[in-house]
């Protein structure tokens, strides 16, 4: 089965009043182990870089002057993602984005049913709990002290070792391998083609016990004698 592991970085929270993504990364997941294959881009958002949404990702309206706007690869970033089921961690928000973006370039809106939400997942699993990228990671262990910012792609990256993790994780082999193991002991125990043996005879026969009585006779002063030495 393949899937996509992305998400978004943008000029604020909502596109709706003029909010713009700046970045996307993609990574292409199949049967729940990583392919390599990723999709990345910066866009120029065409406004300013709120310095709120600066301190998040470190992406200045500088750096993405010179890059490409988002229509000038969204028929790329479309073919990449295919109608592959898209996971990302809050995905209505990313989602949001994604479609808006899209729809300033008059191109379909990305079907929401295609949607898998790693924190609702989470809450499932983990009622109660934190739910951040970061507080699922010190979770299950996973390896972030190289991320300083949030980042499209390194975050896309993280999500994909928790959305497994979420998933069940490396605990699907074991179920498997018990599941295998139960299903040989099932086999073993319906067996019908061992032959059937009696009981082997325990009882010490006569001559055994003339035998064992002559052998104590020569014993001197045993513990269990009643006899003083």
């Amino acid at each position: 089965m393949r899937e996509i592991i992305f998400d978004t970085e943008t000029t604020g929270l909502d596109p709706q009043r003029g909010d713009r993504m700046v970045e996307i990364g993609c990574i292409e997941m199949v049967n729940r182990v990583l392919t390599g294959n990723t999709f990345h881009a910066y866009f120029n958002p065409e406004r300013d870089m709120p310095a709120e949404a600066e301190a998040v990702h470190g992406l200045s309206a500088a750096f993405l002057a010179d890059k490409p706007k988002f229509a000038e690869r969204a028929a790329e970033l479309i073919e990449f993602i295919g109608d592959s089921p898209m996971i990302a961690h809050n995905a209505g928000f990313d989602f949001g984005f994604l479609n808006a973006e899209l729809a300033i370039c008059s191109m379909e809106a990305v079907c929401r049913s295609r949607m898998v939400d790693t924190v609702a997942l989470a809450r499932t699993r983990h009622p109660g709990a934190k739910l951040s990228l970061d507080a699922l990671c010190t979770r299950y262990g996973i390896d972030r002290s190289h991320r300083t910012k949030h980042g499209a792609l390194l975050d896309a990256e993280l999500l994909s070792q928790v959305y497994v993790e979420l998933r069940g994780g490396r605990q699907i082999g074991l179920e498997l391998a018990a599941d295998q193991r139960e299903e040989i002991v099932t086999v073993a125990t319906v067996r019908t083609d061992r032959v059937f043996r009696p009981a082997r005879p325990h009882e010490a026969s006569e001559t055994e016990l003339a035998a064992h009585a002559e052998f104590i006779k020569t014993l001197k002063a045993p513990l269990w004698s009643t006899e003083a030495p």
